[in-house]
């Protein structure tokens, strides 16, 4: 399962019942509880709601093992009738007590967590997955407890999601990284691989980082596949826990000292204390214009491919030290020439003429922050940002090398700033693309020096982390870093639907070509026309146009009951648990209607247009939701009950797997108040 896992966590989905309606100013607030097994539990239950939410006074009844009632009642000084807000809600619905200390979700972070959890089903394709050669002794036991060390020391090992009602990030009291042995003779690389990617993470249970190691012959390198979600970790990031790993091997498997600080704790308070003033001033000046050219090719044909591609290049010696050297000597550094370099790649698509303004992405790492120690965190601390620049032929190519390696510094300043920030300050819409490419500068791999030194006194060889391409929704990622001798490598990874391979090898190999031809121009300072005339002979790569997100109906009807009967209406909205719904109704044995009704907007502006089709001919609608799907649950039934005048029932249910979700909602059903028109 590749977003929720069918096992419970720490403790059972919780479901909350309640009738929404028209309710006095200064009355409670009064919701059923169905879950809690304990009166125990119930009890901290209610005490961690009354420390989260002081402006209620908080009650509890017992009714016996299972089912409880509490009861919120408003401060006298709250304006108006109390209200389940988003905050209240995630704490109601969010995981069971004691599982995970929350912390806001910002930036990047929550845009990748949106994405993954809204996401077509299929592969996810936030997945990162890096693997190495193991040459020599492998200590299983050793390798397993230095893991376990390095998740007790990084709290970003024990961090997960929640996104009930508020995304969010919940670290854990502890969690146990999952190390898998394979063998050769039983799977390929290749295989081995698709079935990781296939596997997927439960992205509300940690660790969201697991280890495959796929073990030959006796003498035989093992090969180490490490996978982790880029929601919560980067490439830097896998690195810096890589080194920390290696250490408690060499230790043999404990590492000294406790947690490392600072840490994501230390981070979202700093990230809080940040003024956007600067931030919002930069990208109202510089955000992609809706006329940047930002397409890596010209408009083309269907494709006929699927999938995501992978291409690798190499700048080897000579021409990686030439570039350097080249770059050096006009002031910049190499990924100024390989930014300008795709700038022009992007504005010979455009097949204009003149100036233009040219739109790409450029990954921040966040390691340079002025947090201190905040190159030491592993974690998604940067984003990829929009990088503008105008691209002139009749200007010289040195001005157009300091427009990139400004904007780069410009940048530098906000690396948490992230797409929808950029979006709401210009004004875009929510979810619309700022750029079709990004373009990644990785620093160094491996582990340094000193542990590689200590490594090989225990016969010990490990070759430097290796990168699978994995897509990130846009047509052309593009991944640079050093190897070793000079060379510099370049990885792309593509949307094949939308750039067929032989025109992603097209885009990749001018790239490449160009910057070589960059280390050997006779005239030390070309215009622009004169770099693009380079690609003369060369055609441009095509591009397939966006495919049109695919229609949904609104109301469907899962099972057909009594004409006389309630109705359950299930509330499908993105990031709702896969195939909970289904569970549940194939289970349900009472005489009522089940439907699933998808909603395109916000539930609270108006009632759907699509309830009129609802089958309701005697009974009353019940409204039920599974984590997001709760909180549309809730504002529906408080939009209806306004229109109505009269109260609607409705069932909330927390984030488990399909299994734990199912019997939440049944459990929540079965409390609802027996009440026939």
């Amino acid at each position: 399962m590749s977003r929720h896992d069918a096992a419970d966590g720490p403790g059972p989905v919780l479901a909350v019942v309640h009738e929404a309606g028209r309710a006095a100013s200064g009355s409670a607030l009064v919701l059923g509880l169905r879950g809690l097994r304990h009166d125990a539990d119930a009890e901290l239950f209610a005490a961690r709601i009354a420390e989260r939410h002081r402006r209620f006074q908080v009650t509890l009844d017992c009714h016996g093992p299972g089912r409880h009632t509490l009861r919120l009642l408003p401060d006298a000084a709250a304006p108006g009738p109390a209200t389940l807000d988003a905050e209240l809600l995630a704490d109601l619905l969010g995981p069971y007590p004691g599982a995970g200390e929350p912390l806001a979700l910002a930036g990047y972070r929550r845009e990748l967590l949106v994405e993954a959890v809204t996401r077509p089903d299929g592969p996810d394709p936030h997945l990162e997955q890096i693997h190495w050669n193991w040459s020599g002794p492998l200590d299983r036991a050793r390798f397993r407890a230095a893991w376990q060390s390095v998740c007790a020391r990084e709290s970003i090992l024990r961090a997960a999601f929640d996104w009930t009602a508020v995304p969010r990030l919940l670290l854990h009291p502890c969690a146990e990284v999952e190390i898998v042995h394979r063998t050769r003779a039983g799977t390929t690389w290749q295989e081995l691989l698709d079935e990781d990617r296939r596997h997927g993470f439960a992205l509300n249970r940690p660790p969201l980082l697991r280890l495959t190691l796929l073990e030959g012959e006796p003498g035989a390198p093992t090969r180490v596949l490490l996978t982790c979600h880029r929601a919560l970790l980067d490439e830097r990031g896998v690195h810096l826990l890589l080194r920390e790993f290696y250490r408690a091997y060499l230790a043999g498997g404990a590492l000294p000292g406790g947690e490392r600080r600072p840490d994501l704790r230390d981070h979202a308070r700093w990230l809080g204390r940040q003024s956007a003033e600067g931030a919002r001033d930069l990208w109202t000046r510089t955000a992609p214009p809706r006329r940047a050219a930002t397409a890596p090719g010209r408009p083309g044909g269907d494709t006929r491919q699927r999938g995501d591609g992978h291409l690798r290049r190499r700048l080897g010696e000579p021409y990686g030290s030439r570039l350097r050297s080249w770059a050096a000597a006009r002031g910049v550094g190499e990924s100024s020439a390989l930014h300008a370099v795709w700038a022009l790649l992007l504005y010979r698509a455009a097949a204009t003429e003149g100036p233009l303004p040219v739109s790409f992405g450029v990954r921040l790492s966040g390691g340079d922050i002025v947090l201190p120690g905040a190159a030491g965190i592993p974690g998604l601390l940067g984003s990829p940002l929009p990088m503008t620049v105008r691209v002139d032929p009749a200007a010289p190519f040195s001005g157009l090398l300091r427009q990139v390696r400004d904007a780069r510094l410009d940048m530098a300043a906000y690396p948490w700033v992230c797409g929808d920030h950029i979006r709401e300050w210009t004004g875009r819409p929510p979810g619309e693309r700022l750029t079709d490419t990004v373009v990644v500068f990785d620093g160094p791999a491996g582990p340094g020096t000193g542990v590689r030194r200590e490594l090989e006194a225990q016969g010990i060889e490990v070759d430097e982390p290796r990168t699978v391409g994995a897509g990130t929704g846009l047509p052309v990622t593009l991944v640079a870093r050093h190897a070793s001798g000079g060379a510099l490598v370049l990885d792309a990874v593509y949307d094949r639907a939308r750039l067929a391979d032989a025109d992603a090898a097209a885009a990749l190999g001018q790239c490449v070509g160009l910057l070589r031809a960059l280390t050997e121009l006779r005239d030390p300072d070309p215009t622009v026309a004169q770099v693009l005339d380079l690609l003369a002979d060369v055609d441009t790569p095509s591009m397939a146009p966006r495919p049109p997100a695919p229609r949904r109906t609104a109301v469907r009807t899962l099972r057909r009951g009594s004409p006389s009967a309630d109705v359950f209406c299930l509330l499908t909205v993105p990031g709702v648990v896969d195939g909970c719904y289904e569970l549940f109704t194939r289970d349900h044995q009472g005489p009522e209607t089940i439907v699933a009704l998808e909603l395109d907007g916000p539930p609270g502006a108006a009632v759907p247009a699509a309830l009129s089709a609802l089958p309701l001919s005697g009974g009353r609608l019940v409204l039920c939701g599974c984590g997001p799907g709760a909180v549309a649950a809730y504002d529906l039934a408080r939009a209806l009950a306004h229109g109505k005048g009269s109260a609607v029932s409705v069932v909330m249910t927390g984030l488990g797997g399909p299994r734990s979700s199912a019997d939440a909602l049944a459990r929540g059903l079965a409390g609802v108040p027996v009440r026939r028109a």
